[in-house]
């Protein structure tokens, strides 16, 4: 590396850090939500749980929810999950219906409009992802454009076996139990099927409960809108949990913004990890404002099982009491394993026990549920990666079984072209610049499957020196810094052609302050609806500097 290229990535990391500490609030939270969590999904489900659950007096609530929907419909009648964005068909589907189902009158002509959208492109049946089609199916048949005894028969009983139950739905348990209850009550039953409810309904309750209770009965489940929404309005619907539709209505009372919309769930631990990640990496270990991030850190790992997912103490979720989740647990431990000193080591020791216990036993992780197949938190390459990546960063050495167990699991998962999947964010170069870092890391560098990945990254390489999805799109700091800081550690070196193409590009990517623009690259649901989080990509874009002048470095 040139002495001019030197100073100038030395130059754009010191600039880049001081950006990043901009957005870190006094108790050591790195603090995004200026980006707005404002989402379409968020606001369906508070307006129409509201209408289930108290209709005269939440009506003007559900009033001004309905004007936020109105005026955030596209002039091409669509809807997307975060306002701004490209019009998505899940975002549509239940926005429409649920205008039909609350202001049939007054609000029909943006129903009108979001119909024909949904004509236009394939309906329901050109939603990518089942999941999504039958969560829109259920609003369609709110307001009849389907029929009851068109749906699926969701047979409740199956929450009288909390394992296999679990196994099958994993996260969206809680959401799950609310729908086949409010499906009881509401649909017409043979005497087989109402004896099969009424066997499930103690158990499908009992998980509800658990997660409210777990959350400290505020009222909302992950604190997130949409969630809540279908938990409330299902429980409304069924007549049962008075107390945690009380709750629920009051929380999203407590909750809304001031134009009428709702959040979706906070993401501080997931901002602090990516932020705090990026600066460590780039030499800020020893800088006092990060102390009080990692007391952020060790303050809300979670000590106590979360009872209703199987899941033991030891985790971290997205945000405080949240949701458990390895990705996060897995990223909060390698940032913990960077600062100096001991303090950490009795967090990291829980989360690796935690890790370990969640392992499926082919090897995997998914998102917190263990041998789920659930398809957006079943066994992930990019969440095996993050979970390997903290375990080792923690102490736990590569020749561990548990460790080899997983390496083998990620070869048989590769595609056959070579990339890796990574449920949590778009397509396939996040998940795979994260699998081929940590299988070096594990000692698989000399890999068939390592060398297949860096081949994948390398053709995966627009013109620009940039990376997106690895087809045309264009690319992203986060894809790029991604790739950069994989090939890196893949002994690219700070000289190779696709290094110096990549790291040029993200330093004339940087914005007038020295951060950088953050892409919808996130996963909300996977191919259906997408967020920017600039906690990430500033975080993954001084990730890659750091790794390309320390290379340098030693080059």
């Amino acid at each position: 590396m040139t002495t001019s290229r030197a100073e100038e990535v030395s130059e754009a990391i010191e600039a880049a850090a001081e950006a990043v500490f901009a957005a870190r609030r006094p108790d050591g939270v790195f603090d995004y939500s200026e980006d707005g969590l404002t989402s379409t999904l968020s606001t369906v489900g508070a307006v129409s749980a509201l209408h289930f659950a108290d209709p005269r007096g939440s009506a003007d609530l559900i009033e001004r929810g309905v004007a936020w929907l109105r005026e955030r419909q596209s002039d091409t009648g669509g809807w997307s999950m975060v306002p701004g964005g490209a019009d998505e068909p899940g975002p549509t589907a239940v926005a429409s219906a649920t205008l039909q189902l609350v202001a049939p009158e007054s609000a029909a002509d943006a129903v009108a409009a979001g119909q024909r959208w949904m004509l236009d492109h394939g309906g329901l049946e050109g939603i990518p992802h089942p999941e999504v089609t039958a969560w829109c199916r259920q609003f369609y048949s709110f307001v009849g454009w389907l029929r009851t005894s068109d749906m699926r028969r969701f047979p409740l009983e199956l929450a009288v076996l909390r394992g296999p139950f679990l196994r099958l739905f994993d996260l969206r348990a809680p959401m799950v139990c609310a729908l086949g209850l409010a499906q009881a009550a509401t649909r017409e039953q043979t005497p087989l099927t109402r004896l099969l409810a009424k066997a499930g309904t103690p158990g499908a309750l009992a998980i509800i409960r658990e997660v409210y209770e777990h959350e400290g009965s505020t009222g909302g489940w992950c604190e997130d809108a949409w969630v809540t929404g279908l938990i409330c309005g299902g429980l409304a619907r069924a007549g049962l949990g008075a107390d945690m539709v009380a709750g629920a209505v009051r929380w999203f009372r407590e909750q809304v913004n001031e134009d009428g919309s709702w959040n979706s769930g906070p993401l501080g631990l997931t901002w602090s990890m990516y932020a705090a990640g990026g600066l460590l990496e780039a030499g800020y270990a020893t800088d006092e404002r990060l102390l009080a991030t990692r007391e952020v850190f060790l303050r809300e790992q979670q000590h106590r099982p979360f009872t209703a997912f199987g899941c033991p103490p030891g985790f971290w979720g997205w945000s405080g009491k949240g949701w458990p989740a390895s990705l996060e647990t897995g990223e909060i431990m390698s940032a913990l394993a960077r600062f100096p000193g001991e303090l950490q080591r009795p967090a990291l020791e829980s989360g690796a026990r935690w890790l370990f216990a969640q392992q499926d036993s082919r090897g995997s992780w998914g998102l917190c549920v263990r041998n789920t197949k659930v398809a957006n938190s079943g066994p992930c390459p990019h969440m095996t990666a993050q979970s390997l990546d903290g375990l080792l960063d923690s102490g736990v050495p590569a020749a561990d079984r548990r460790i080899r167990r997983a390496v083998r699991w990620l070869a048989s998962a590769q595609r056959p072209d070579g990339s890796f999947e990574s449920v949590w964010y778009r397509m396939h170069t996040a998940g795979t610049s994260a699998v081929l870092q940590t299988l070096v890391r594990a000692g698989a560098g000399g890999s068939d499957a390592a060398r297949r990945a860096r081949e994948w990254l390398v053709r995966a390489q627009l013109p620009d020196g940039s990376w997106g999805t690895g087809g045309d799109e264009p690319g992203t700091v986060e894809e790029t810094a991604w790739a950069v800081g994989a090939l890196l550690v893949a002994g690219g070196g700070a000289d190779g052609a696709e290094v110096r193409r990549g790291v040029r590009w993200l330093l004339d990517a940087r914005r007038p302050d020295g951060s950088w623009s953050a892409a919808p690259v996130n996963e909300y649901v996977r191919h259906v609806s997408r967020y920017s989080n600039r906690a990430l990509a500033n975080g993954l874009a001084l990730r890659a500097l750091a790794r390309y002048r320390d290379a340098a470095g030693r080059s």
